[in-house]
């Protein structure tokens, strides 16, 4: 790629919006979770804004429950900055992995995809030129988390990603999957359409063919998945204002 392909307004982000957010009922029986309120404002707009001011131009909304009231919400963009496209997975929830599948129409040669739980503080464009330079089907960024915010599930070491396992967590594992990734399209050429599939497996798969690249962060990463993690952004948000309202 050239230099050039760095500028981010390039680089489509897919943010995975599309759950059921069942560890936040009551609060999300009526709403998504990408409207709970955090700050005043629903974790959508933080989200927006943030990767608006990192450069990034168009935002890809994958979404299922209740998907038709942020996209009433938040309509083309325009008012965060950023162009929104629309993504729905229809009568059944694709899960993480079939919803960026189905949104790659929308998503060019290479894209982020963001969980949408995450609020993530970090230059974007690094990770890119990691992704980049690494030639590989994808990239994980990874945090050294030892177990401090959440079950460590990743062995990174010496730049490269030796194990990825959400499930079956191994001693070597000091790092956590931060919650961003990006891809190219063809890295989910042989995934079912229209078929559930996690985005942990298409992980699991790149280690297993040498094509999964690893960026490590340095700045912790901040989620509304639980009502811990939702009461601590608020209160981070509130007093650090690490949003910009425009």
């Amino acid at each position: 790629m050239s230099e050039d392909s760095f500028d981010l307004s390039h680089w489509p982000v897919a943010i995975l919006a599309g759950g059921l957010a069942t560890r936040l009922r009551p609060r999300t029986e009526k709403i998504p979770k990408a409207l709970i309120s955090v700050a005043g404002q629903p974790f959508l707009a933080h989200q927006l804004r943030l990767l608006r001011d990192a450069g990034i131009r168009h935002v890809v909304l994958c979404l299922g429950y209740r998907g038709e009231m942020i996209e009433r919400e938040f309509g083309d963009g325009q008012r965060f900055g950023v162009e929104l496209s629309y993504s729905f997975d229809g009568p059944e929830l694709l899960g993480t992995g079939g919803a960026v599948k189905k949104a790659l129409p929308f998503l060019g040669e290479h894209f982020f995809v963001l969980y949408g739980d995450s609020y993530l503080p970090i230059d974007y464009a690094a990770p890119a030129r990691a992704f980049a330079a690494s030639g590989k089907l994808g990239l994980m960024t990874v945090f050294r988390n030892e177990g401090r915010w959440d079950r460590s599930n990743v062995w990174f070491e010496q730049g490269a990603i030796k194990s990825y396992n959400k499930k079956q967590p191994v001693a070597e594992m000091k790092h956590i999957d931060y919650g961003l990734g990006l891809f190219r399209p063809e890295v989910l050429g042989s995934w079912p359409n229209d078929k559930p599939f996690d985005l942990a497996d298409v992980y699991q798969e790149l280690v297993a063919t040498d094509e999964l690249a690893g960026y490590e962060v340095e700045q912790r990463f901040y989620e509304i998945g639980s009502p811990e993690g939702l009461a601590e952004l608020d209160e981070v948000l509130r007093r650090e204002q690490l949003s910009i309202t425009p």
